[in-house]
């Protein structure tokens, strides 16, 4: 299990450098959508390579950021059922949701989007908008962001069987805090206890 950890530890680091990569996509997106506005409203010039770089970069970040939003626990949960469940619990529940669904999930959609991406790499397809960009790398996207997502997958299921065995205190990333709704949980219930006490007082 020692091995295992350490791999979970590299594809950990792996998709935090890849977040980091996607701060600056962000910022690159918000850059070039204020400039191509600049453009078309002050001096009347458009492209087309503009306008579809911007998605790109949006699919990119969104594709690719799968699996450092999986990492950092910040995909969607059910937090009103979660939170009422002991970390155990959640744990098991987190190693059937990723090995019942979310393995055989990336594994099929990568199967069924790496032929979409050869088909286009190898006729060269362009967009069908004058001045429009070469297709493939966008589609090459699909895979790679369900490859990205099904490595951090296994990190986290080896997180959550350790966790199991005593291995580790926390079965998320050791940076894993609690998410916005437990924290506005938390104070609303310190804020209630607050006023029961105060009520008691009076």
């Amino acid at each position: 299990m020692s091995a295992l950890l350490k791999l979970s530890g590299w594809i950990d680091s792996f998709n935090e450098r890849i977040g980091r990569l996607l701060s600056w996509l962000v910022l690159a997106a918000v850059l070039i959508s204020a400039g191509n506005a600049i453009l078309r409203k002050t001096f009347n010039i458009g492209s087309n390579a503009f306008l579809e770089i911007q998605w790109y970069l949006f699919a990119a970040v969104f594709m690719l950021g799968a699996g450092y939003a999986f990492l950092k626990n910040a995909h969607v949960r059910i937090d009103f059922i979660s939170s009422k469940l002991s970390t155990r619990t959640n744990a098991i529940i987190d190693i059937l949701g990723i090995v019942v669904f979310l393995v055989p999930l990336c594994l099929l959609l990568i199967d069924l989007s790496w032929p979409l991406f050869t088909q286009a790499y190898a006729s060269g397809e362009m967009s069908q908008n004058a001045g429009g960009l070469i297709r493939w790398p966008v589609l090459l996207m699909i895979p790679a962001g369900f490859a990205i997502l099904l490595v951090q997958a296994l990190s986290e299921l080896i997180k959550r069987v350790a966790y199991l065995q005593g291995l580790r205190d926390d079965p998320m990333s050791v940076e894993h805090g609690p998410s916005d709704e437990e924290k506005l949980a938390a104070e609303l219930a310190a804020k209630a206890e607050q006023a029961a006490r105060e009520g008691a007082r009076a």
